[in-house]
């Protein structure tokens, strides 16, 4: 069974980076999903799917790994670039602009 340990990418419902910057070390699926016939639920008897430790480091998670003979896949972050403006927020309310401000 191979784990993965990668850094969770932000909510994309807020501009938050909150519980980002931790590293999450979570298993992947040693058996199929099947469709309960009655409910039509989808479930497994897997229960190390279920399972997400979290590290503060990728060296910490690692060794965990290592330490627990755990094969892992290493997925790195792709850092976001900064959105600076010169002038902030505030300048979409400045008095001095260039042009008008429309929608």
């Amino acid at each position: 069974m191979i784990a993965r340990i990668y850094q969770p990418a932000r909510n994309a419902m807020t501009s938050g980076t909150a519980k980002t910057h931790d590293w999450v070390l979570e298993y992947g699926p040693s058996e199929a999903r099947e469709i309960d016939p009655l409910m039509g639920w989808t479930g497994s008897g897997d229960m190390q799917s279920q399972v997400k430790m979290r590290f503060e480091t990728k060296e910490a998670a690692l060794d965990y790994a290592r330490d627990h003979g755990i094969e892992v896949q290493v997925i790195e972050p792709h850092k976001r670039k900064p959105n600076i403006r010169p002038g902030g927020y505030g300048d979409n309310f400045a008095t001095n602009r260039r042009v008008p401000w429309t929608h």
